[in-house]
């Protein structure tokens, strides 16, 4: 569905034939000489996903002139990287399911599912590699701001005592460092120029925490059947979203926090009952205020572009993150 969506908001013939030649290159460069590695290297393939970040880059090549086939490359790198860094988040996360089907260390083991993921990473740099140095020291410096996001979920989970500041510093480090990456890589290896690359990289950076704080929304207000997984999951994680940081400081504060505090596993019935309280208290709308001021944040960006071709694509993508929501609260 969100593939046919992206094709209404993004017209060019160009991006989509290079987004069939990436999903062409993601299934070459998963095989592995190990027959049972390359199952598991396409197992999250296999089960699709929106391809966001690759598509990031091939919008954001058409800034530039280069019509070779370097921005196909930087998005396989971009979906590479981000695959890999989904193996290791459902061991973290001791997830069963990914992508309404079962997650690599479900489906096999912890021990797979980790030396998985560091093929996928692998490959990710290998594929950077002819793209130059830039592009090599881009996806390894964006993995290393990934790992420092992941180590701070961990050290704050189950914790409220970090606030809406340590959920950004969170999110910036999981989501948005990689969703930045694909756009500047995509508009790099399309040959735009130097002002043009720094001002859709602050579009996607302001994009890249829309994202997330979205899909942190999702997760307390869609169904069972959009996610692809439980309702309220990141509770149940213990990762408390900026709606639950937000709620734990409101008027039902003290029955959150006390409904929470036992630490895992939460029950089915405390999670609904914080994620009813959340959505009564007003936590969601104030939350996507948020992420609408930070779309404006992002088409200021936008329109520093020089002569730029894609302002009303780029605006469409900025809505499409929060007409998801509105899709999944009306499903």
């Amino acid at each position: 569905m969100d593939r046919q969506i992206f094709q209404q908001l993004v017209p060019i013939p160009r991006v989509w034939d290079r987004m069939e030649a990436v999903e062409r290159r993601l299934g070459e460069v998963t095989v592995a000489e190990t027959e049972f590695l390359t199952d598991i290297a396409q197992h999250l393939l296999s089960a699709g996903g929106k391809r966001y970040r690759p598509l990031l880059a091939q919008v954001a090549a058409e800034l530039g002139t280069n019509t070779g086939h370097e921005p196909v490359e930087a998005g396989v790198s971009v979906e590479l990287v981000h695959l890999g860094s989904l193996y290791h988040d459902d061991v973290i996360d001791e997830a069963k399911t990914r992508r309404g089907m079962p997650s690599v260390n479900e489906n096999w083991s912890n021990t797979i599912a980790i030396l998985a993921g560091d093929f996928l990473l692998a490959r990710a740099s290998e594929i950077a590699a002819p793209l130059g140095e830039e592009a090599v020291a881009l996806i390894a410096r964006t993995y290393a701001t990934l790992c420092e996001g992941q180590v701070r979920e961990l050290i704050y989970a189950d914790g409220f005592d970090h606030g809406a500041e340590g959920y950004y510093s969170v999110i910036g480090g999981k989501t948005a460092s990689l969703i930045r990456t694909s756009a500047r890589l995509g508009a790099i290896t399309g040959g735009a120029d130097h002002d043009t690359v720094e001002a859709i990289s602050e579009w996607a950076w302001e994009m890249g925490m829309v994202f997330q704080i979205t899909d942190d929304v999702l997760d307390l207000v869609a169904s069972d059947k959009f996610l692809g997984k439980p309702a309220g999951s990141d509770i149940g994680e213990g990762t408390f979203t900026l709606p639950v940081l937000l709620a734990a400081d409101g008027d039902h504060g003290e029955e959150i926090r006390s409904l929470l505090a036992s630490g895992k596993p939460y029950s089915r019935d405390a999670i609904s009952r914080v994620i009813a309280l959340i959505v009564a208290d007003g936590h969601i709308e104030t939350v996507l205020d948020e992420a609408v001021d930070r779309i404006r944040i992002a088409e200021k960006a936008a329109n520093e572009i020089p002569s730029n071709p894609l302002t009303d694509v780029l605006a469409s993508l900025d809505q499409y993150l929060l007409d998801r929501v509105d899709s999944a609260r009306r499903a």
